[in-house]
């Protein structure tokens, strides 16, 4: 049971969350202080430092949140599942969860435009790419122990996990870049993606 300390503090968290998020997609990233960020929600520098270390965390706040359910959610799959398809279904089929996610804290519309930001501000890209490394890496280490191999020794997890990352960001790229930006657009596009895995890697593409 959280105690009243307890949500007071995730209360006020989620609001720097927010009001950074708006700040960042309203005005950029770059032009956005921590300053501007406390005064929105009325409270002091001081404050939004016992919280996060920088703009960066507050920017990926949410994204850390996501992840960490994702790997949850690679981790409870069904252990006959093959890898791939392990990362595939987690996906898909907790979409629904990681969107549920994002909408205890911040509007998922607000979130998607804080995606688009990150592609287009080399700042947040770098960020996010060295972010995504240190997930990736964690889910490696999931799938090797999930299929009893050594990730010293056995390229497999790493491959794999690197395979279906990539599938990510071809989808982010995407659809950061298209004109529907909705939620249902960047799932759409997430599954398609995550079909062509076999036929891009196997298949012959000039086949008839």
């Amino acid at each position: 049971m959280e105690t009243l300390r307890e949500r007071k503090k995730r209360r006020t968290r989620e609001a720097l969350v927010r009001a950074a998020l708006e700040l960042f997609t309203t005005q950029g990233y770059e032009r956005t202080t921590v300053d501007e960020i406390a005064e929105a929600v009325d409270v002091s520098q001081r404050t939004f430092f016992r919280y996060f270390a920088g703009k960066e965390d507050a920017a990926f706040a949410v994204q850390e949140v996501t992840e960490a359910r994702f790997v949850t959610a690679v981790r409870a799959r069904p252990p006959h599942e093959p890898p791939m398809e392990a990362l595939r279904q987690a996906m898909l089929e907790g979409w629904d969860d990681i969107r549920e996610t994002v909408e205890s804290v911040v509007p998922v519309g607000l979130y998607l435009r804080m995606y688009r930001m990150i592609e287009s501000t080399p700042a947040l890209l770098a960020a996010h790419l060295r972010r995504s490394a240190a997930t990736e890496e964690t889910l490696a280490r999931l799938l090797a122990e999930r299929e009893g191999v050594d990730l010293d020794t056995d390229p497999r997890p790493r491959l794999t996990v690197a395979v279906f990352a990539g599938v990510i960001r071809v989808t982010e790229r995407q659809w950061s870049t298209g004109d529907d930006f909705s939620p249902a657009a960047i799932r759409g596009l997430t599954e398609a993606y995550l079909d062509q895995v076999g036929p891009a890697l196997t298949g012959n593409w000039r086949a008839a």
